[in-house]
């Protein structure tokens, strides 16, 4: 099976088991993607910057959401964000072992072996749909329907920078220490003032460790070899500017 075909089953179980775990919650329905380099090195390699540095060495991670709008209280039909923020090593596993993946019954939802803590990320900076292929040549396709609505963080962003990422592509937004009266989406009483609202989402099942086995040599050493994955779930909380509350009425008291 290609490589990218078996990303997109992994992707499956993802929006399904996601769809799952908060399609009854204010209308919101996220679709998921975390996306790493999918390709073994060779693949990767070739999708190179002009000054020919690898795409996979800015180490981008993506999430995307596809929220039902409320059209009774004058929203559109839904609404696209994507967070984009640093892959650390270790968070997943390798490319290439990802590229041997064979996943059984892909529609099945499955129970991950691990819960992960709860990740909050302030995302405090927006990225430039048109230069994004800095970053990730992913954004193009994956945040295509959220050209407005891409967040980072100012500390990826440094990082990436010094990977030799143009500067030029993020913009700072309004924090609280910059407008006194900016509030949390939640308590904003006027739905035409800007504030800061919340998105959760949850990934209820990836592919985050190897598992080695023991065994031993034909001359009785012990030895330890692939075989298998580790599933992981993980939840994570972001928070960003909107201009109006109206873009964000899901973050609401109850």
């Amino acid at each position: 099976m290609d490589p990218s075909e078996e990303l997109h089953s992994i992707n499956r179980g993802l929006k399904k088991a996601s769809e799952l775990q908060s399609g009854s919650n204010h209308g919101v329905v996220p679709f998921t993607h975390l996306w790493p380099c999918p390709w073994p090195e060779a693949d990767c390699n070739k999708y190179r910057l002009p000054e020919n540095t690898p795409i996979k060495a800015k180490e981008v991670k993506i999430f995307r959401a596809l929220i039902l709008g409320e059209l009774e209280r004058g929203q559109n039909q839904f609404q696209a964000l994507c967070f984009i923020t640093r892959l650390h090593r270790n968070e997943i596993i390798p490319s290439e072992a990802m590229a041997k993946l064979r996943q059984k019954n892909p529609q099945t939802v499955r129970q991950a072996e691990e819960v992960r803590a709860l990740e909050h990320l302030s995302m405090d900076v927006a990225v430039n749909f048109s230069k994004g292929a800095q970053l990730s040549s992913h954004i193009y396709n994956i945040c295509s329907e959220a050209k407005e609505t891409i967040y980072t963080r100012e500390e990826d962003v440094k990082f990436w920078m010094e990977k030799g990422v143009d500067g030029s592509m993020f913009e700072v937004l309004p924090q609280s220490a910059d407008l006194p009266d900016l509030q949390h989406c939640r308590v904003c009483p006027d739905r035409w003032k800007p504030c800061i609202c919340s998105y959760a989402l949850s990934i209820e099942w990836y592919p985050c460790m190897l598992k080695y086995c023991k065994s031993r040599d034909a001359a009785g050493k012990a030895t330890s070899y692939k075989c298998g994955i580790r599933s992981c779930q993980k939840a994570y909380s972001f928070d960003y500017y909107v201009p109006q509350k109206q873009l964000c009425l899901w973050d609401e008291e109850t």
